[in-house]
């Protein structure tokens, strides 16, 4: 019998010997594999963490200690372990496994993490509650390396100094985030390799002396007195013991036994622990292990043949290719990213006009203050975010572009519904969010034709621009257009008693209801609203339905409700209320409310 269906929980891993533990890693990796490959998910960083995961529940006693994954979708083996092997087939399916930490699921996920940059805060809180009950639980943050461009990462090392706290934060160090990693911080983990033989030593000699009855601890005491003095001669303090952490490391993270040392050895201290590990992205699996960034996010695959290339066209890629043509012909773009270069379509860009092409590390906010910086500068920003880590701009977005009138480009990914990633990562809430800002402009194109002709709107116009669009390819339907492509309609519209109203991909779902007396009016620019020409459009309705793939509090709908009120017209509003969990994109619209035959109803 394999080895993980013989473990109960994970304090059964305790009872292991190395060869089954080695075991037990293969097992993972396979089981990890087998699912991704059929289900889509993240793939390499799984990989790459699952000796970690394994020497985390061997020293730790979850879940009265409590692991914390930064971002959280590298934590599949850290599930596989803790009583979701049977059903972790269902991962990232409608009703099944999240694909990140989710605290409705298990006892075992301490909070909801999706974003980058939040696990030491959430780990320093817990912690200090500990600390404060007079609890001797641990608490250890899993951070990735590529977290560390991540400025909240800072605010919370910063509260960690010096105090005597049971947190470990597991720096996971693979030197990748999703593009590739940049900036001082990666330099300085370079550093920081070089000297693993120093802590070879250095545990090596702590463990002889030890054994020597009466002066052994002395003698260690004396001798990290020297060794602090001789190493901060040589080799000088990394950035977490100038921020008064204790530091260990770094140790290969993919071997069990030299993991689990360390991190035994961080329990013992008691107090506030970085524990550096290196390890290898996609492991196991070579073409991960090669391109551990194109296996960074993967569709569902067939792992011996590998990813596809050359997959079909996608807003993504358009919204590369269109850009690329408009810093042709404009010296002034700037291309901006937040380590999403390839997922965003900019690596083309990236290539062409590398000098105009800044990625910033998973810093939205800093991406956003620094573009409206470029903007001041008398460039013209283009600023590549997908729409749920676009949350975290708003306060930028208002003080540094609107306030100050700054022309600002922001391409929104990934909107809509996301199926698979969860409630964590739905694009269901910048409409509601960003409308809000004086002078923005939203434009929501549903086809490659309306992003090439927005964007080139956006680049023309003044003050916030922003151009939205879903994951995935363009939607099907014969369009008529009025106001410079500002509506999209279907033909004889002006005639209908019943017209649907929206913006966006979910549009197709309502094309099937088009019909004599049902006609659909598509707002291509969807914020501010022309108003006599949507009066126009709907000038024989008696009943209007406002579609939105959006939260309804903020959006569209809302907006729109009391313009339809005021001309007497019937008005039915579908739109989001409430979280999106994960699931195909068909049975989140039906969770929803927002299939076809649901928008029949309002018709009726």
């Amino acid at each position: 019998m394999a080895v993980l269906e013989t473990l109960n929980a994970p304090s059964d891993i305790k009872n292991l010997k190395k060869p089954q533990l080695d075991e037990l890693a293969a097992e993972l990796r396979q089981k990890i594999l087998e699912t991704v490959s059929q289900n889509g998910g993240h793939l390499s960083s799984n990989l790459g963490i699952v000796e970690a995961t394994i020497a985390l529940h061997k020293v730790f006693d979850c879940p009265s200690d409590r692991i914390i994954f930064d971002v959280s979708h590298q934590s599949y083996a850290h599930k596989l372990l803790t009583g979701r092997y049977k059903s972790f087939s269902t991962l990232r399916k409608s009703g099944g496994v999240s694909g990140f930490s989710n605290p409705a699921e298990s006892v075992f996920d301490p909070c909801y993490e999706g974003h980058c940059g939040t696990s030491i805060s959430q780990a320093l809180a817990f912690a200090s509650a500990d600390a404060l009950a007079g609890r001797q639980n641990y608490t250890v943050a899993v951070v990735g390396d590529g977290a560390f461009t991540n400025g909240m990462i800072y605010e919370a090392l910063n509260n960690c100094a010096d105090k005597n706290l049971r947190l470990i934060i597991l720096l996971n160090d693979n030197e990748m985030s999703i593009s590739r990693n940049i900036g001082g911080f990666n330099k300085s983990l370079r550093r920081m390799r070089s000297s693993a033989g120093y802590f070879r030593v250095k545990h090596a000699t702590q463990t002889v002396l030890r054994k020597i009855p009466l002066l052994g601890r002395a003698a260690i005491w004396l001798g990290r007195k020297i060794k602090n003095f001789i190493k901060d001669v040589l080799l000088k303090k990394n950035i977490f013991e100038n921020l008064g952490l204790d530091y260990i490391g770094p140790v290969d993270g993919n071997d069990i036994k030299r993991t689990c040392s360390v991190l035994s050895e961080a329990k013992r201290r008691g107090t506030c622990c970085v524990v550096h590990v290196y390890t290898k992205k996609g492991m196991g699996y070579r073409p991960a292990e090669e391109e551990p960034a194109k296996y960074h996010s993967v569709p569902p695959f067939d792992p011996d043949k590998g990813l596809a290339d050359g997959a079909g066209a996608t807003f993504s890629s358009e919204f590369g290719k269109y850009i690329n043509e408009l810093a042709e012909k404009n010296e002034d773009i700037c291309a901006i990213t937040a380590a999403m270069s390839a997922g965003t379509g900019l690596s083309e860009f990236e290539k062409n006009y590398p000098d105009r092409f800044f990625d910033v590390g998973i810093a939205e906010e800093h991406a956003v203050t620094f573009g409206a910086g470029l903007s001041a500068a008398g460039k013209l920003p283009v600023c590549a975010i997908y729409s749920t880590f676009s949350q975290r701009v708003f306060d930028q977005l208002f003080q540094d572009v609107s306030l100050a009138g700054l022309h600002f480009v922001l391409a929104l990914d990934r909107c809509g519904f996301v199926e698979g990633d969860g409630i964590t990562h739905q694009g269901i809430y910048d409409y509601a969010l960003f409308s809000i800002l004086p002078g923005a402009t939203v434009y929501s194109p549903a086809t490659f034709a309306e992003l090439n002709t927005s964007l080139k709107k956006a680049v023309c116009g003044t003050g916030l621009q922003i151009v939205r669009y879903p994951k995935g390819g363009e939607i099907a339907g014969e369009w008529e257009y009025s106001c410079g492509g500002d509506f999209a309609y279907t033909r004889g519209v002006q005639n209908c008693q019943k017209v649907i109203v929206t913006y966006g991909r979910i549009a197709a779902n309502a094309l099937p209801l088009v019909c004599g007396t049902v006609g659909i009016v598509r707002l291509v620019k969807a914020f501010p609203f022309n108003s006599e020409e949507l009066s126009r459009l709907t000038e024989s309705a008696k009943l209007v339905c406002l579609l939105e793939e959006g939260v309804y509090e903020g959006g569209m709908a809302q907006k729109l409700s009391a313009h339809f009120a005021e001309r007497g017209i019937c008005v039915k509003i579908r739109a989001v209320r409430g979280f999106v969990k994960h699931g195909e994109l068909e049975e989140l619209y039906a969770e929803h409310g927002l299939t076809a035959s649901s928008i029949a109803e309002d018709l009726t």
